[in-house]
């Protein structure tokens, strides 16, 4: 009877890819703005739970999958570089990226802050890449994180289909959703009407992938950016490498002290080469007020994508849609196309919240994956700094949970008028 019932429980989800739910806690977490200086920070515990449906499968080590997996307290694979903040003086601080991918390391680009001094009309900005991507840890194969995000390598067994596509390419393979139950928020014991939550970033950065089949978990782990052919030992590995795709929750959200704190602060920068100084006032048209933020609106993050030195004159605000000064800002599109290394500041296009939560046939996929494959993926967790919600105070915040999770369905029942059938909100354990 029981084997009876998992088989027809399994058949109401057999359609779905993933329901992964991963939940961070973040307690005492040092979650401050661009500006404030702490030194100290403290993380009781980050812990991520996922949970998936049938044909696929989830591993840390590359040898060990289940449906159900505790990713902090999972064994690791030997010589990883998974990155938890969980020791004295680690948490978050503010970082910003683009998603960018070195390959040679493969890493995600990230920027901090080198400095932040205030001027007339905001605060002028330095920042720097951070060195993620030159010291290789044991083993020799991955690169040394830096403190102040979470990074984590996550291996996803994809058991949709027989066939294996060897190419790098998003065409041959499934589409991902995000499911509607993601969220970022303030934690029950943090502290509310701060914002932290509200510029919170996950990313989901493909590495490479091998043909699910593959058994050795060196195969596996060792996954790097580089396509490398079949040899003695050795399986194909597809590199994929490709830009991150970033989540941005909460992205209508926005927090009336943060609000205040905009208006306090921004002032709209002069058009001509009168405003080219960020640090001289004339820059700045006086008693002027930059473009109105209101709660429920989405508005755009002028993320960093290169280094920012003094020459640059880059002030945190600048973008059309603050302080209308737009000589160190790009679109996405011109960014992509361009020579990467000219551009500061970029509009970034994020997969926000008011995507996921998109209904029917109009719903957008988050990402792909491969059929028949696994693939590694390595996730990042940070504050952006460039986000508009960001500011000295959302600090207090302190305590934040993230959960989301993916799905292979793009409706769900309240799509199909008149549906009467059974939840598809089913998470499976280790024995269905």
């Amino acid at each position: 009877m029981a084997k009876k019932h998992n088989s027809k429980k399994s058949k109401r989800i057999r359609d779905l890819v993933a329901i992964c739910s991963l939940c961070a806690i973040l307690l005492s977490v040092s979650t401050y703005a661009w500006f404030i200086g702490m030194k100290t920070v403290n993380v009781a515990e980050f812990s991520v739970n996922i949970a998936t449906t049938e044909g696929l499968f989830l591993s840390m080590d590359g040898e060990n999958w289940k449906y159900t997996l505790d990713a902090r307290n999972a064994d690791p694979y030997e010589g990883n570089a998974n990155q938890w903040l969980d020791q004295p003086g680690e948490g978050l601080i503010p970082m910003s990226s683009v998603g960018d991918m070195d390959k040679a390391s493969s890493r995600m680009k990230l920027f901090e802050k080198g400095s932040l001094t205030a001027v007339t009309g905001g605060y002028r900005l330095l920042s720097e890449q951070v060195d993620n991507h030159t010291t290789l840890n044991a083993g020799g194969v991955e690169y040394e994180e830096e403190n102040g995000y979470v990074a984590f390598d996550l291996f996803i067994k994809n058991l949709s289909g027989n066939a294996y596509y060897a190419d790098n390419n998003p065409l041959n393979e499934e589409a991902i959703y995000l499911t509607t139950n993601s969220e970022v928020k303030v934690s029950v014991d943090g502290k509310a009407k701060a914002g932290i939550e509200n510029s919170v970033r996950v990313a989901f950065a493909q590495i490479g992938r091998v043909k699910a089949d593959t058994t050795s978990a060196d195969n596996i782990t060792k996954i790097t950016c580089a396509n490398v052919p079949a040899a003695d030992g050795q399986v194909q590995v597809t590199g994929i490498c490709r830009d991150a795709q970033i989540w941005e929750p909460n992205d209508t959200k926005h927090v009336q002290n943060a609000i205040n704190w905009y208006d306090k602060s921004c002032l709209t920068r002069k058009a001509t080469t009168d405003g080219d100084d960020v640090n001289d006032p004339n820059s700045y048209n006086a008693g002027s007020h930059c473009t109105a933020v209101e709660d429920g609106t989405a508005y755009p993050t002028y993320a960093i994508s290169n280094d920012i030195e003094v020459a640059d004159n880059v002030n945190i605000y600048d973008g059309l849609a603050y302080n209308t000064y737009t000589k160190n800002t790009v679109d996405y599109e011109t960014y992509v196309a361009g020579n990467r290394s000219t551009y500061n500041l970029v509009e970034f296009p994020y997969f926000t919240d008011t995507m996921k939560n998109v209904a029917g046939k109009d719903r957008p996929q988050f990402m792909t994956l491969a059929p028949n494959s696994i693939t590694k993926v390595r996730v990042y967790i940070w504050i952006e700094g460039q986000d508009i919600d960001n500011y000295d105070f959302a600090s207090l915040g302190k305590k934040i949970t993230v959960n989301f999770g993916f799905t292979k369905e793009r409706y769900n029942e309240s799509d199909i008028p008149g549906y009467d059938g059974p939840s598809t909100d089913i998470t499976p354990t280790n024995g269905e």
